[in-house]
């Protein structure tokens, strides 16, 4: 049913996904309309965590969250594999380099699993290889340090198949502000996007690359949409009324970004989802290691040394996320909301989504909560493959 499903022509990919939707049948189960889902994960970081330092995500792994095996038993269809780069270890002059180099690793990893998965760099690619039956590759950079400031870079990795920039991570760039920074600096002076920075902006929306603003400053964030021509994607983000991290969106921003026609993607990451989680970490770590504990660590460090078991109690259970979606679906809407995991690239997952073979367990539970066939196929891919059509139209 999946095949031909994905089998319809340009443009009716929708259409036909929610047409097969209604069609579901009483006597199927959940996992049964999981594996007739177009499943898209907006954000995992398996690259610079496995492929990058030489591990075989073709193979099952005991490592990290995500390997083809794991992705095929999550009934994944579609991965965005972020390209990240620390600024700190990797300035201007080497950063584009490194951008390359897990491009480079990502395609020499599809190469021998060319059986198992391919590179899409549109969404007419997408629809074609999903018709194949093989997993889809699709490449976001995680950070515009990578660019370094040059648009003929920007041009170059989007030749190579990246289909969305986040602007920034952690640091500021000569041309845009990040989050993390931005809450630090009390003074509005030299926030947001420069004349460069709206330069890139333009570039990236006639090209048709997405801008993705998680990371990204607040004041970024609305410079981003006073700029843009096309829907903007905030591909790892939450709620901050739900959780108050800078990370997260606020109501504001979550109001402009429905006006724009964007898409946030979930989280899965508990310190983004659970106000409790820090002090639950700190809690544990105290129980499990006593007098012998180094309390100078910090709460993630803490969390790393705890075994895999006591680990599990800190996370955050799945309700946590399923409110977030809640949240964001009454002030977005539906057609807004979509899934970036950030697998690989997060150290706590909620309690139930252990990695990248438990995606099933969240479309059972989007199910009993009362979400609609037709809502949690949006939610799970079909919101995400829309913007990204959307921003290829010139």
């Amino acid at each position: 049913m999946k095949q031909s499903m994905r089998a319809n022509g340009k443009g009716v990919l929708l259409l036909a996904a929610l047409a097969f939707c209604g069609g579901y049948g009483h006597g199927q189960t959940n996992m049964d309309f999981h594996k007739s889902l177009i499943v898209v994960d907006g954000h995992n970081d398996v690259i610079y965590e496995s492929i990058l330092p030489g591990r075989d995500i073709g193979k099952r792994m005991k490592v990290g969250h995500t390997d083809l095996p794991r992705l095929r038993e999550g009934g994944v269809d579609v991965q965005v594999f972020a390209v990240w780069s620390d600024d700190k270890k990797f300035p201007k002059g080497k950063a584009f380099k490194h951008a390359n180099a897990q491009i480079d690793a990502l395609e020499k990893m599809v190469k021998q699993n060319e059986g198992e998965i391919a590179i899409a760099k549109s969404a007419d690619d997408v629809q074609q290889i999903l018709k194949t039956g093989k997993i889809v590759a699709l490449i976001g950079v995680e950070g515009g340090n990578m660019i370094e400031s040059s648009l003929e870079n920007l041009e170059t990795l989007y030749r190579r198949g990246a289909r969305y920039l986040t602007l920034t991570w952690n640091y500021n760039l000569p041309w845009a502000t990040a989050a993390a920074i931005e809450v630090k600096t009390k003074s509005d002076q030299g926030k947001g996007l420069t004349e460069h920075g709206k330069e890139i902006i333009r570039k990236m929306n006639e090209l048709g690359m997405m801008v993705d603003l998680s990371h990204g400053g607040e004041r970024t964030f609305y410079d981003v949409l006073a700029v843009t021509s096309k829907p903007i994607l905030v591909s790892h983000s939450n709620a901050y009324a739900l959780m108050p991290h800078y990370r997260n969106l606020k109501d504001a921003q979550l109001e402009a970004l429905k006006k724009n026609g964007g898409v946030v993607g979930v989280n899965f990451y508990s310190g983004f989802l659970d106000p409790g989680f820090n002090a639950r970490v700190e809690k544990l770590y105290r129980q499990h290691f006593g007098a012998k504990g180094n309390y100078k660590l910090s709460g993630t460090r803490q969390y790393e040394k705890l075994p895999a078991s006591i680990k599990q109690q800190a996370d955050a259970p799945l309700e946590k996320l399923l409110e977030h979606i809640d949240y964001l679906v009454q002030k977005v809407g539906i057609d807004h909301v979509a899934v970036g995991s950030d697998y690989d690239g997060i150290e706590s997952a909620p309690q139930q989504l252990n990695d990248v073979s438990k995606f099933p367990v969240l479309t059972d539970a989007l199910l009993k909560r009362g979400y609609s066939k037709e809502d949690v196929a949006k939610i799970m891919g079909l919101n995400f493959l829309r913007i990204l059509r959307e921003n290829e139209v010139h």
